[in-house]
């Protein structure tokens, strides 16, 4: 098995954190934005969309949704009805139809009809939580943030980069773990990483790569901390 010049025994989270990122840069020197947008409010219903449900359906339902509304004033004017209609193969539906309907209308109540380039400011509107304005903070504006969802948070147990109690402990422990810089390419990094090769059924903590690197002396399967 190739370790790309790594140093065992991995010792310490930070030592496990440099390899991990240098290797996903290898692996992934791109990262595109999994969510097909056209901008920062585009962007914000795409990922208000993918909670619970995939990029790939995601990016099937936003055009026609798009088709329907592309900004803030044309949303608002449609009804929870027709939007249901469109978004309901994501699930969750029509709690986020009317979140889509509701925030639309108070970005021109209270942003002018602009995409907030604040966590406050966005945490503060429907359907939006700390993951969700961390997507738009980190895609739309180039801030750097760590979205954290479920995956990255089982992946983050799997390496050893934290104790796994809770998404917020997890996005907590990474930050401190890699360069400020380094976020918001490498959580994308993680994602595919994770879609491709550390799934929950294609690894078990014991099969992919990273795993067997940073983790040598793991032999039986991790069951991982939601």
């Amino acid at each position: 098995m190739a370790t790309h010049g790594v140093k065992k025994p991995f010792c310490t989270r930070i030592d496990r954190a440099e390899w991990i990122d240098r290797r996903l840069a290898e692996l992934y020197p791109e990262t595109p934005v999994p969510l097909d947008h056209k901008d920062a409010y585009t962007l914000l219903l795409a990922v208000l969309l993918s909670a619970q449900c995939t990029d790939k359906r995601v990016n099937l339902v936003t055009p026609a949704l798009f088709r329907l509304a592309a900004t803030p004033a044309e949303m608002a004017q449609r009804t929870v009805k027709e939007i249901d209609a469109i978004v309901r193969p994501c699930g969750l539906a029509p709690r986020k139809a009317q979140a889509i309907r509701e925030l639309s209308r108070l970005l021109i109540e209270h942003h002018e009809g602009a995409v907030p380039a604040s966590f406050a400011e966005l945490e503060a509107l429907p359907g939006v939580g700390h993951k969700t304005a961390s997507v738009v903070m980190a895609q739309a504006f180039g801030v750097p943030a760590f979205p954290v969802d479920t995956h990255i948070h089982r992946l983050a147990q799997r390496w050893k980069l934290t104790n796994g109690k809770n998404v917020q402990q997890t996005e907590a422990d990474l930050k401190k773990l890699f360069p400020r810089e380094h976020w918001n390419a490498l959580h994308l990094r993680i994602i595919f990483y994770g879609r491709q090769h550390c799934s929950a059924h294609a690894c078990d903590g014991t099969v992919c790569e990273i795993c067997r690197t940073v983790v040598p002396t793991r032999k039986r399967a991790l069951v991982t901390k939601k």
